[in-house]
């Protein structure tokens, strides 16, 4: 340890330390723009210039590394001085029009200038202008006359995002900082930089001009749009959310934030949000108070469910609802002898959830992902799923982490991988299978070698139809390298789901082959949320009776069900998420309700009330949590072993199979209704990309306009030669556009248009 004085005050610092690391250890603050914790020092500011005993001139405390014994002195003469100057040069071109700027309130550069700036400019020239610039829909660049070169921006999309993005352009006075030409900014992280940024250059676009930071309340949350479970900062006025921040917690998300938590709040107050309950009657919908619409559905309910036909009732729930909904909506499940409640909307494979010992999971802590020294992913696109995680990888991976990737394309990661192989997603059992079998294969070596290594198991091993074989494989190879086996969650509580037991009965795919006579969607898009939308909503069609509880309307919803209940989002309700890592995380409400909405927990309880069953007596969700779970017995709950399934793994196949996963924005109703996320270029429809061998197997070409077909719905697609994938897979991300399709990971055909 390294000792330093700082004003006056000692402290000890480990060796490599910076004299402003020091500072902020002693709780002293020294002013800057361009360090930044998280990034590399750039030292370019200068505004973090201080006083080093027997140093000839100021230095900056972001570039200076602590020796044993350095004298430092922050507020003296010649600190201050420098500081001064350092603000009088920044302030030379910038223009001074704070009332006008968006950034005014919070500006950094405004701060400093009020504690280290003069009263007057002693610079009468012409300040020059930059022209703005287009970094897409997410971020605003038309301000670039305020920039100051900090060059945030810049490291982050290189060091955090992957790519660099953003760069400064020319040099002295003429120096600029922009996107490359004709590009926008397409990171999924890129809302970041509108946080880095000290000053007014780079702002929120949907945000612009929105509110003044002082007309804000802040409130705390949780996003619901992934299971990290990335605290928020929700900003609000009028009782409306206005923006969205990443609150510090560097358990989970550190200071950031996915593009999707930060901009999905814009899909909130769409203009298919459902204000009141609505039952349809001759065809025609009507809007109805709260008690008929309720007492509609216990009519319907007991109606279908009398002499003993509670199994032609089935419960569809989003795994994104809280602890606290899916727990009533299961005990209401239960007082009715309903047996058929299902979360896992994309499954197409039950047979390895009747066998696991517990609650599926990360299988360790966020924080300790990053210090495992081997990683394998298998069946995951990591970018699409988990964002904020795949920083957490790349930033591992650069550092010394062998990761090695298997699925069934080669997504673009921007980092240094050990192995990315895109093998077709039929024969991924048996090269887990070859894995473990051969300790000379350089994946299995560095996993086996590594004092600590992990396998874990995206979207596409879990939505596959065959997963408990791959599963299987997994657990073999977990087991034979001292590997820990863990799982992404795909929604925001699917652990949640899997801790409560919640599961029972008849899968989706299943009540989707054996119609149900009534079915209640719990905040679940039926044509896009579940696994074959085309099948779930033939079979919601043929059912007597469809009750959604849900936040929008959606022409689906108009035309299968008979009664709409609008349930709050997670912005209006409070509740708790359980995350990838296990971790138990409450939230209150931030804004009133819409319309004449309701949190879910609340409809549950009155119609618990209606139909005479006991435990429905809950005022606030502490007192649902509290009987729904012990949050100290939580740990115990959480179990990836499953009980092995003997089974051949296949090694070869030649079906046409669907893969891409889920896209990006088009994972839950509040993201696909944000306009802003739907305006960049991951939302766009997507092209169906194919081997060039299989292509011309097929009799297609590149470019060409052709049909994709499954289960007999047919979708036109542009079809886009991809030499990266395997043979016989076409890489086709679920989208609105082609929601008509069948199953991902699924068979599916292609024929020219």
């Amino acid at each position: 340890m390294l000792q330093i004085e700082i004003d006056g005050k000692q402290v000890s610092v480990e060796q490599g330390a910076t004299v402003i690391e020091a500072a902020h250890k002693l709780g002293t603050y020294i002013p800057h723009f361009c360090y930044h914790k998280k990034l590399s020092i750039a030292a370019n500011c200068r505004m973090c210039l201080v006083d080093v005993e027997k140093a000839p001139k100021p230095l900056p405390a972001c570039a200076t590394p602590v020796t044993d014994g350095m004298i430092v002195r922050t507020h003296s003469a010649k600190a201050r001085e420098a500081q001064e100057g350092v603000m009088e040069f920044l302030l030379i071109n910038h223009p001074l029009d704070c009332p006008t700027c968006d950034q005014g309130g919070e500006c950094q550069l405004q701060d400093l200038a009020m504690g280290y700036g003069k009263n007057t400019s002693r610079y009468t020239e012409e300040k020059r202008s930059v022209v703005g610039k287009d970094m897409g829909p997410l971020v605003s660049a038309e301000e670039m006359s305020r920039c100051i070169h900090c060059t945030r921006c810049v490291r982050f999309t290189e060091e955090i995002a992957g790519v660099q993005e953003i760069a400064m352009a020319n040099r002295g006075e003429h120096s600029e900082i922009m996107p490359f030409i004709g590009k926008a900014v397409e990171t999924e992280l890129s809302g970041n930089v509108i946080d880095l940024c000290p000053v007014g250059a780079l702002t929120s676009k949907p945000f612009r001009f929105n509110a003044r930071t002082w007309e804000l309340n802040r409130r705390k949350s949780v996003s619901a749009h992934d299971a990290l479970g990335s605290n928020l900062i929700v900003q609000t006025k009028d009782h409306t959310v206005r923006r969205v921040l990443p609150l510090e917690n560097e358990a989970i998300n550190e200071c950031w934030l996915s593009d999707r938590d930060r901009f999905a709040y814009e899909g909130l107050y769409h203009e298919s949000r459902l204000k009141n309950p609505k039952i349809k009657q001759g065809g025609e919908w009507m809007d109805v108070d709260w008690k008929t619409a309720l007492e509609y559905v216990r009519s319907a309910i007991e109606c279908i469910a009398k002499d003993g036909n509670q199994n032609q009732v089935g419960v569809w729930a989003n795994p994104m609802n809280t602890v606290e909904e899916l727990y009533l909506a299961k005990k209401l499940a239960d007082g009715l002898g309903v047996k058929n409640f299902a979360t896992r909307l994309r499954q197409q494979d039950k047979r390895l959830s009747d066998g696991l010992k517990g609650a599926q999971w990360l299988g360790q802590s966020i924080e300790s992902l990053a210090d495992n020294d081997a990683v394998l992913v298998v069946g995951a696109n990591l970018r699409k799923e988990q964002p904020l995680l795949t920083a957490l990888l790349r930033r591992a991976a650069k550092d010394r982490m062998a990761l090695s990737v298997l699925a069934g394309s080669k997504e673009e990661l921007f980092m240094p991988l050990l192995s990315q192989e895109a093998v077709h997603p039929d024969e991924w059992a048996g090269r887990l299978k070859n894995l473990s079998a051969n300790a000379e294969h350089a994946v299995t070596a560095s996993l086996k070698n590594a004092e600590k290594a992990a396998v874990i198991l995206g979207a596409e091993v879990q939505n596959h139809p065959d997963y408990a074989a791959i599963y299987t494989a997994a657990q073999e190879l977990a087991d034979a390298t001292g590997a820990v086996l863990g799982i992404l969650p795909q929604a925001a509580n699917s652990v949640g789901a899997d801790v409560l037991g919640v599961n029972s009965g008849e899968s989706v795919a299943e009540m989707a082959n054996a119609p149900k006579q009534a079915v209640l969607l719990l905040n679940v898009e039926p044509e896009i949320d579940t696994a074959d939308g085309a099948k779930a909503v033939a079979a919601l069609k043929q059912a007597k009776s469809v009750m959604a509880f849900t936040p929008f309307v959606s022409e689906t919803l108009l035309d299968v069900c008979d009664v709409l209940l609008p349930i709050a989002p997670f912005t209006e309700t409070s509740g708790s998420f359980i995350n990838m890592e296990g971790r138990l995380q409450s939230f209150h409400g931030v804004v009133q309700g819409f319309g004449d909405s309701r949190p879910m927990w609340k409809v549950l309880r009155v119609l618990g009330n209606l139909f005479d069953l006991q435990g429905f007596e809950y005022h606030d969700t502490a007192a649902i949590l509290k009987d729904a779970l012990d949050a100290e017995s939580l740990p115990s709950k959480l179990n990836n072993r499953a009980a092995s399934t003997q089974k051949d793994f296949q090694t070869t196949s030649n079906r046409l199979v669907r893969v891409g996963g889920v896209g990006i924005y088009h994972t839950d109703a509040i993201v696909r209704r944000s306009a802003p996320l739907q305006a960049t270029g991951h939302a766009a429809v997507p092209a169906a990309r194919v081997n060039p061998n299989t292509l011309a197997r097929l009799g297609l070409q590149d470019g060409q306009t052709a049909v994709a077909k499954q289960n007999g719905a047919g979708v036109s697609v542009v079809v886009k030669a991809d030499a990266g994938l395997p043979e016989n897979v076409v890489h086709l991300p679920l989208h609105t556009e082609n929601a008509a399709l069948g199953a991902l990971m699924d068979t599916i055909e292609l024929a020219g248009a």
